[in-house]
């Protein structure tokens, strides 16, 4: 009976501890986006060349995102993609590696593919806080730092550390859990310049 008692709590500790490892650290945090149908939070990004900020918006593998520098909508099929650089919106049909780029749910699952992950000291109590490295030599991120929130299991803070030695800081915040309808994924005309071109790059 000592046995079978001794080797259920080692079960149940292997189990706990699985459910604590990088990779499980990221699942739930998808599982937490995905909660309650959809979830908004506000986002900053940093650089040496100042801050800029903006809004996203996720339901599944659809999202938004709005900021002064850039807006994006995407249906889970359709891309429309607007910059002051071009004052365009371009219409594009993007594959998998392209929405890596721009829809973190789709990041999250890349980085668990093409990064080795283990978990790093985190600064304050409640922080979850995973260290990344790339597998491929060349990958433009030499090392990327996620930290979460364990209570919730969100997304607070991405550091990426680059090759050519920059530093991105993005910070998450205002996290809002609510069903959102499906037009919030497709192109607002009211979110750009009257008389923006629309280009259909399909």
């Amino acid at each position: 009976m000592k046995r079978i008692i001794f080797t259920t709590i080692l079960a149940l500790a292997a189990i706990v501890a699985m459910a604590q490892t990088p990779q499980a650290m990221l699942d739930k945090c998808v599982a937490a986006i995905n909660s309650g149908g959809g979830v908004t939070a506000n986002y900053s990004v940093e650089t040496h060349q100042g801050t800029s900020k903006g809004n996203i918006a996720m339901q599944g593998n659809k999202f938004r995102i709005i900021s002064p520098e850039a807006k994006s909508w995407y249906d889970g099929k359709t891309q429309w993609s607007w910059s002051p650089v071009t004052g365009e919106v371009n219409i594009t049909a993007p594959t998998p590696d392209e929405l890596q780029m721009s829809n973190p749910v789709a990041a999250a699952q890349h980085f668990k593919a093409n990064f080795n992950m283990k978990r790093a000291k985190a600064k304050t109590a409640k922080t979850y806080a995973i260290k990344l490295t790339p597998k491929a030599k060349k990958d433009a991120i030499k090392t990327l730092w996620l930290y979460f929130d364990e209570t919730t299991s969100l997304l607070r803070t991405a550091r990426f550390e680059m090759s050519d030695k920059s530093v991105y800081i993005i910070r998450i915040t205002d996290y809002k859990h609510k069903s959102l309808p499906a037009s919030t994924f497709s192109f607002d005309k009211s979110q750009v310049p009257a008389g923006t071109a629309v280009v259909d790059l399909r």
